[in-house]
C-alpha cells in the first residue's frame, strides 16, 4: 500500500519512495525539491547534476549515498522506462496513480499548474523534461505527438545553463494575471452598518403598522399593510446578495508574458466566436455585420479565433450579407491591426465624434482611412440594396446565384446549411496574412419538432464547433452588441488561463453598454444600476449571473461537468433516511466518472494495430455516452479534450459532413441537451437558467470590468420596445418559478450553491411578482383622495420618529451604495422610475401571461425589438406604438391626477383643518405621479402624438372606476335609514 504522506514526484508524478532507512527519499537537502528515485538516476546517468530548482549540485552528497546512486543507476541502465501519465490534480490519488502508467504522457495544461510548479517547469526543469522525454519515448510516436505539450514538442534541447540564461526572470512567469480588490473598510462597514439599522427599523415599523390599524379605513389599511411587507421582503432578496462586492484588476501584459514569449509557439488558447440572429428584417443585416467584422479584427492571434453566425431564420439575405462581410474583411482587418483603432465596427468608428487623429503617427493614416471610409461606403450601398430587394420576397421563393432555389425559404422546413467563408485555408487579406475563420450556420428545421428558439440555436453552434475548431472556450454575442474593446478576449484570459483562478470558473461575464440612447436615459436602458451595483456584489460571493451576451464560457463546464476541485464522491445520505438531494451529485459523479473511463479507454484503444472506426463506435456506445451528447462519435470525443483541438481520429474531409449531422433536428432527441448540458429549455430567459445549472454544480463565475467596455449593444429606446423587451424578461422569471429550477427548491444537493447567491437567483425569479403590490400601492393614493380616508391614523411621536427613521435609512443606503459602485444619482433615479413603470405593466403582464402558459398551456409568442433608429439621433425615443402595455400605467395617472384635483377640492370647501391630513395623501399621489413622469413624458411623444386609443381606454377606465367608487364606495360607514331618521329628528329638520 502506498503511504500518503510520501510526497509526488514532480517530474513524472509518482511516490518519490523511501531510502534504505525507512525515510522519504530526498534528492537535493538544500530545497527539499521532490524527485523519485528513478528520475534522480535518470539525471546523474545523463550528468545533470544540479538540482533543478535551486541549482545546488547534487555532488555535495554523502559518499554513502553516492555508492547507492551508482549501484542503482548500474542496475537499471538497461531497464525500458515507461512512459506515465502527469495528473492533473497533484492530489492523485493511490489508485489514480497506480494506473497511470497505462494511459501514456499527458502534459498539465497550463491552467491547471500552480504558480510554483510553472516557474520550475518552464524554466531551470524545461531542458531537463525534454531530454527526459527523448529518452523515455515508448513505442508509439504518433500517441506521444498527441498528449505532449506543444512547448515540449518543439521545444530546442540545450543546456540548462544556457536555457536560464535566455529564458525570462522567475518572477515574470509567476507575476499574477489579476488580481481582487475589495472596497475599502471606509465605504463598506458604513454601507453593511446602515443595512443592519434599516433591518431594524423595519421591524420595529412593521410592529407599529401591526398594532394600531384604522379601523375607519381597515380594507385600505390591510391591503398597504400587505403591500410593505412585500416590498420589504423584496428589499432583503435584493440587498444581502451586494453585503460584498469587489473589484478586479487584470493584467494583460502578464498574460502576453506567459504565454506568448517570442520565439514560441503562442499558448493563448482559442476563443469560438456566437452571433445569433433571426430575422434580417427587424435586426438589420448591416448591424450583424458590423458585429462580425469587429470579432474578426479582435486583437487576438488569428488562428486562435472562430466566428460562428446562427441564421435561425434561414434567410438568403443574411447569407448574402455574410458574403459581402467577408470580402470586405479583407481590407477592414489589416487596416484595424496596421493603426490599432477602437472600436472596430467600422459603422461606429466611423461615426465617432472625436479626433481621429488622436495618438496617431503614421503619415499615411489619414489617406488610408478615407479611402477605407470610401470602400465602407460602397459596401454599406451594396448591403442596403440587398435589404430594399428582400422586402418583398418573390412568389417562386429566392434564387441564389448560380439559379437553384434558396434551401431555406421555408423558414419552418429546410435542411441544415453550413458555408465557410473565411479560415486557414480560404482566402486571405489584401495583404497576404490569414484571417479568423467565417462560418454561416442554419439549423435543420422540420415540422413536429421543437427547435427552443435561441438556445436551441445556441446548442446547435456548440456542436457545430465542436466538430470544425472545438475550441476550449466560447464567447457568445446578440447580433447587436459589437467588440468595443479589440483586448476583451485577453481580458477573459487573465482569469480562464489562470491557474490559481480559472480552474473552477465556468464563465467570465462583462456588463452591457449601449449606444443611441439619449442622456438623460429616460427609459433606464443602460441598466446601469444592475451591472454597476448588483453584479459587483454577486462577484463577491459565487459570481455574476449570465446574461445572455457579453460572456466568455469554458466548454467544459456547458458539457454539464462538476468543476475539478469539486469532491469525486458524492454526499452520501444516512442509510434509514435516504435523502434524495443526492440524486444530482450522483449524476455528476457518474458523468465525470464515465468521462475519465472513455478518455483512458479511447486512448488505449488506439494504441492496438487494428484499431478501426467501428471499434471506437462501438466503445463509445457502450459507455452510454450517446446518450447524453447524441449519435456523433466526433462530437463526444471532442468533449474529452479539455485543452481543445480537433481529435486527430477524425476525417478532415468528413467534418462538414458531421457537422451538417450535429445540427439536425432531430439529434438532440433522447439526450440530455437543454436539460443538464449546454443552454437549458424551458424559458425565454435561458440565460438565467442556463448560468444557474452551472453554480448548482458548484462552479464559480467573474465580473469583468475592464476601463474600455468590452462590447457595445444597440438598446430598444422607444418606450414600446423597452417594455416588451422587460415583458420577456419578466415571462422568463414567471416560466422559471414554476418549473422544477425555481431556486425555491432546485439545487440543494451537496451544498454547492451558496445561500446569498441563492437568494440573488430567487429575486431574479420572484420580481414580476411585486406587480401586484405595486399596482396596488400606487392606487391607493387616489382612493384615499376620493374618499376622504387614510392608511396611517394619527402620528404619535413613536411613529414619527420610525417614519423619519425609515425614511433616513433609505436615502442613506442609497447615498453609500452610490458611493462604493460610482453610479450616478441620476441613474439610481431612472432605475427606480422604471422599476415603478415596468412593475405596472410589462411585469403585470407577464404574471398572468406566465400562469397561462405554465398551467393552462396558452403560448403567446414576442415579436424581436427594433435595433436601431431610422430617422434621426434619437427618432424611435419619441415614437409611441400601440400596446396593451400602455393602458394600466397611463390609467393609474390619470386615476391620481383625478385623486389630487378632487382632494384639493374637498379641502377648500372643508376649510383649515382639512388641509393638514391632505398633506399625506397628496404627497403619496404626487409619489406616484413623479414615478411615472418619464412614461408620461414617453407617451406625449415629440409631438403629443399620443396614440388615440390609448387616450381612450384610459380615460375610459379612470371614468368607470370613479363612478364605480363613488356608487360602492366600501370603505364608507354605511348608516341605515333610522339613525338619518334620529339624526334629523335631533336637529329639528
Amino acid at each position: 500500500m502506498v503511504q500518503s504522506s510520501v510526497p509526488l514526484c514532480n517530474t513524472c508524478g509518482e511516490q518519490v519512495g523511501l531510502n534504505d532507512n525507512g525515510e522519504v527519499f530526498v534528492a537535493c537537502h538544500e530545497c527539499n525539491f521532490p524527485i523519485c528515485k528513478d528520475c534522480f538516476e535518470h539525471e546523474i546517468n545523463e550528468d545533470h547534476r544540479v538540482c533543478m530548482r535551486c541549482g545546488t549540485p547534487y555532488e555535495e552528497r554523502t559518499k554513502e549515498e553516492d555508492d547507492f546512486h551508482e549501484i542503482k543507476v548500474h542496475e537499471n541502465e538497461d531497464d525500458d522506462f515507461h512512459e506515465i501519465k502527469v495528473h492533473e490534480n497533484q492530489s492523485a490519488t493511490p489508485s489514480e496513480i497506480s494506473n497511470s502508467q497505462d494511459v501514456g504522457l499527458h502534459a498539465r495544461h497550463v491552467s491547471t499548474v500552480s504558480a510554483v510548479d510553472s516557474e520550475v517547469n518552464e524554466e531551470s526543469g524545461k531542458s531537463i523534461w525534454k531530454n527526459r522525454v527523448e529518452s523515455w519515448k515508448g513505442k508509439d510516436k504518433k500517441n506521444k505527438k498527441k498528449k505532449s505539450a506543444p512547448k515540449e514538442e518543439k521545444e530546442a534541447s540545450i543546456p540548462p545553463e544556457q536555457q536560464m540564461e535566455e529564458t525570462r526572470p522567475a518572477e515574470a512567469a509567476a507575476a499574477p494575471l489579476s488580481v481582487v480588490i475589495p472596497m475599502s473598510k471606509s465605504k463598506i462597514a458604513p454601507y453593511r452598518t446602515v443595512i443592519i439599522m434599516r433591518l431594524i427599523i423595519l421591524g420595529l415599523f412593521f410592529h407599529y403598522r401591526v398594532t394600531n390599524p384604522v379601523e375607519s379605513a381597515f380594507p385600505l389599511w390591510l391591503t398597504s399593510i400587505i403591500c410593505e411587507i412585500w416590498f420589504a421582503f423584496s428589499w432583503v432578496l435584493d440587498q444581502f446578495p451586494k453585503w460584498s462586492p469587489i473589484n478586479r484588476q487584470t493584467f494583460i501584459d502578464n498574460l502576453s508574458a506567459r504565454f506568448e514569449r517570442e520565439g514560441e509557439p503562442n499558448e493563448l488558447a482559442a476563443v469560438d466566436f456566437f452571433v445569433s440572429t433571426v430575422d434580417p428584417l427587424k435586426e438589420p443585416p448591416l448591424i450583424t455585420a458590423n458585429t462580425v467584422l469587429s470579432i474578426l479584427a479582435v486583437d487576438y492571434p488569428v488562428d486562435k479565433v472562430s466566428c460562428y453566425v446562427s441564421d435561425d431564420g434561414a434567410a438568403m439575405l443574411t447569407f448574402e450579407s455574410l458574403v459581402e462581410t467577408a470580402d470586405f474583411a479583407r481590407k477592414w482587418v489589416p487596416f484595424c491591426k496596421k493603426f490599432s483603432i477602437e472600436p472596430r465596427a467600422p459603422e461606429f468608428y466611423f461615426s465617432q465624434k472625436i479626433d481621429y487623429l488622436k495618438d496617431k503617427v503614421q503619415p499615411s493614416f489619414v489617406k488610408e482611412r478615407r479611402a477605407m471610409k470610401r470602400d465602407y461606403e460602397e459596401y454599406k450601398v451594396r448591403v442596403n440594396a440587398m435589404v430594399a430587394k428582400a422586402q418583398k420576397t418573390p412568389e417562386e421563393g429566392w434564387t441564389m446565384q448560380d439559379g437553384t432555389p434558396w434551401p431555406g425559404n421555408n423558414s419552418r422546413d429546410h435542411p441544415g446549411m453550413i458555408q465557410v467563408f473565411l479560415g486557414h485555408t480560404g482566402a486571405r487579406d489584401i495583404e497576404g496574412n490569414e484571417l479568423p475563420r467565417l462560418v454561416y450556420v442554419s439549423r435543420e428545421k422540420r415540422p413536429g419538432y421543437q427547435h427552443h428558439k435561441k438556445a436551441g440555436a445556441e446548442n446547435a453552434l456548440v456542436r457545430v464547433s465542436a466538430v470544425l475548431t472545438n475550441a476550449p472556450f466560447i464567447l457568445n454575442l446578440d447580433c447587436d452588441h459589437y467588440v468595443n474593446n479589440s483586448k476583451a478576449v485577453r481580458e477573459a484570459m487573465c482569469f480562464l488561463m489562470d491557474p490559481e483562478v480559472g480552474r473552477d470558473v465556468c464563465y467570465v461575464q462583462f456588463p452591457q453598454r449601449f449606444d443611441g440612447i439619449d442622456r438623460s436615459d429616460r427609459y433606464a436602458n443602460r441598466n446601469t444600476v444592475f451591472f454597476d451595483v448588483n453584479m459587483k456584489g454577486l462577484d463577491g460571493i459565487q459570481g455574476p449571473v449570465y446574461v445572455g451576451t457579453g460572456c466568455v464560457f469554458n466548454r467544459q463546464a456547458l458539457y454539464g461537468y462538476s468543476p475539478p476541485s469539486m469532491p469525486s464522491v458524492p454526499r452520501s445520505s444516512c442509510c434509514c433516511f435516504p435523502s434524495k438531494k443526492s440524486t444530482n451529485d450522483v449524476s455528476d459523479f457518474q458523468r465525470n466518472a464515465k468521462r475519465e473511463e472513455l478518455e483512458a479507454a479511447i486512448f488505449n484503444l488506439k494504441e492496438l494495430d487494428n484499431y478501426d472506426e467501428h471499434e471506437r463506435s462501438m466503445l463509445i456506445s457502450q459507455m452510454s455516452f450517446e446518450k447524453t451528447f447524441g449519435l456523433s462519435t466526433v462530437f463526444i470525443e471532442s468533449t474529452l479534450m479539455e485543452n481543445g483541438g480537433v481529435p486527430e481520429s477524425a476525417d478532415p474531409s468528413m467534418l462538414i459532413k458531421e457537422a451538417i449531422h450535429v445540427i439536425s433536428c432531430g439529434y438532440e432527441e433522447k439526450t440530455l441537451w437543454g436539460k443538464e448540458i449546454g443552454w437549458i429549455y424551458g424559458s425565454v430567459t435561458e440565460d438565467i437558467l442556463s448560468g444557474f445549472k452551472m453554480q448548482c454544480r458548484g462552479w464559480k463565475s467573474i465580473y469583468c470590468m475592464p476601463l474600455r467596455p468590452a462590447f457595445k449593444g444597440s438598446a430598444p429606446i422607444n418606450l414600446s420596445d423597452r417594455l416588451h423587451q422587460v415583458l420577456r424578461w419578466a415571462l422568463g422569471s414567471i416560466e422559471i418559478f414554476l418549473s422544477r429550477h425555481c431556486p425555491l427548491w432546485y439545487g440543494f444537493s451537496g451544498g454547492r450553491l451558496k445561500w446569498l447567491q441563492r437568494m440573488a437567483y430567487i429575486n431574479t425569479i420572484v420580481y414580476p411578482f411585486t406587480s401586484l403590490p405595486l399596482i396596488a400601492y400606487c392606487s391607493l393614493p387616489a382612493i384615499c383622495l376620493l374618499t376622504g380616508k387614510f392608511i396611517i391614523p394619527t402620528l404619535s411621536n413613536v411613529a414619527s420618529v420610525l417614519f423619519l427613521g425609515l425614511f433616513l435609512s433609505i436615502i442613506i443606503t442609497s447615498v453609500l451604495e452610490l458611493r462604493w459602485s460610482g453610479v450616478s444619482i441620476e441613474d439610481l433615479w431612472r432605475n427606480e422610475q422604471f422599476w415603478v413603470i415596468g412593475g405596472v405593466s410589462a411585469h403585470l403582464f407577464a404574471v398572468f401571461q406566465g400562469l397561462l402558459k405554465m398551467l393552462a398551456g396558452v403560448d403567446t409568442n414576442f415579436t424581436v425589438t427594433a435595433k436601431a433608429a431610422e430617422d434621426s439621433e434619437f427618432g424611435e425615443l419619441y415614437l409611441v406604438k400601440w400596446t396593451t402595455l400602455l393602458i394600466p400605467p397611463t390609467t393609474l395617472i390619470v386615476v391620481n391626477m383625478v385623486g389630487v384635483v378632487a382632494g384639493f377640492s374637498d379641502a377648500l370647501n372643508g376649510g383649515y383643518e382639512s388641509w393638514g391630513p391632505l398633506f399625506g395623501k397628496v404627497f403619496f399621489a404626487f409619489w406616484v405621479i413623479f414615478h411615472l413622469y418619464p412614461f408620461l413624458k414617453g407617451l406625449m411623444g415629440r409631438q403629443n402624438r399620443t396614440p388615440t386609443i390609448v387616450i381612450l381606454w384610459s380615460v375610459l377606465l379612470a371614468s368607470v372606476f370613479s363612478l364605480i367608487w363613488v356608487k360602492i364606495n366600501p370603505f364608507v360607514n354605511t348608516v341605515d335609514s333610522e339613525t338619518i331618521a334620529e339624526t334629523c329628528i335631533a336637529i329639528d329638520c
